[in-house]
């Protein structure tokens, strides 16, 4: 058997995410303490006690997602025996989780990561001007497809797909009226469902291209080391090592879509047999079964999952 370890992306957060690891491990609990620091405030009240419109925004979401995903990883190395070096093939995360999958595999500090997070949750919220851009789920639509329609609506302004989810979900983003165009000639060609989602900005467009040159001044101020593991970059589907390859992937991730689909696949290929999700929700663990159907996903995100984890380890 083979492993490979993800990391969930914005959408996931919850109020309440990560309390009972704090609550039962010291290893979560200096995570947390670590992100705080890091900060300068007290990321982890606004986790656990909300409101959830404070978490949901994006420069809180972004590090708020990663803190409860390391606080999972270090938990799983303390208490269940895990060794990255060891027992995974490759890591690999969804939109910011790359972020945290690179700081799993000790390619950034937990603090550099915390604070390139708030970075770019606030050059990503400010890079468009609030309700002049929007993002769009088509259900039942192949990528290529989606890629189609998408071109069809710019008509001179900005829509892409932004993630390909896999399992006939793409998301669509830009201008807002190309993308409520998107969903129009959607529904006519016979989307199961199209749908404009409740985001503060349009992610993973060429419209992100300010967050993306703030991304890359910030990345050139941090230390990036070679990763334990072999990442599997959002924008590249293949395994990278190298620390520039990698600060290039990162920048390349905010202007260009999520190929998430692809890297899935990709890992499968290579004769990964089970996905184990760490950190918030179980949106990735779904995502697996729909794009390899010989591979699994296992979400873990609480202390009740590392008990499991650590039976079935054994």
């Amino acid at each position: 058997m083979s492993f490979a370890f993800v990391f969930p992306g914005q959408g996931s957060q919850a109020v309440g995410m990560g309390k009972a690891l704090a609550d039962a491990f010291a290893p979560a609990r200096a995570v947390f303490e670590e992100v705080d620091a890091a900060l300068g405030e007290k990321l982890t009240r606004t986790m656990w006690e909300g409101p959830a419109e404070a978490l949901t925004l994006t420069e809180n979401a972004q590090p708020a997602l990663m803190a409860v995903s390391l606080a999972a990883m270090r938990v799983l190395e303390a208490h269940a025996g895990v060794d990255l070096v060891r027992d995974a093939r490759f890591v690999a995360g969804h939109s910011l989780g790359e972020y945290s999958a690179l700081a799993a595999a000790g390619a950034l500090t937990i603090a550099d990561t915390a604070r390139l997070l708030r970075l770019r949750g606030r050059a990503m919220q400010k890079a468009v001007p609030v309700g002049t851009g929007a993002m769009a789920a088509l259900l039942g639509v192949e990528f290529e497809q989606a890629a189609a329609i998408a071109a069809e609506a710019a008509q001179g302004q900005v829509c892409q797909a932004a993630n390909d989810n896999g399992g006939g979900q793409v998301v669509v983003s830009g201008d807002k009226a190309a993308v409520e165009r998107a969903v129009e000639i959607a529904r006519g060609k016979g989307a199961r469902r199209a749908m404009i989602l409740p985001v503060s900005a349009p992610f993973h467009c060429m419209l992100m291209q300010p967050a993306a040159d703030a991304m890359a001044a910030a990345l050139a101020s941090v230390t990036v080391k070679p990763p334990l593991v072999p990442v599997v970059a959002n924008a590249l589907v293949r395994p990278i090592r190298d620390p520039g390859d990698i600060v290039r992937a990162l920048v390349a991730q905010v202007t260009g879509t999520v190929r998430w689909r692809e890297s899935i696949a990709f890992m499968a290929a290579a004769g990964v047999t089970t996905f184990y999700e760490v950190g918030a929700g179980k949106v990735l663990s779904g995502l697996v079964r729909r794009i390899a159907d010989s591979a699994r996903g296992v979400s873990i995100g609480t202390p009740e999952d590392v008990a499991i984890f650590r039976l079935a380890e054994a």
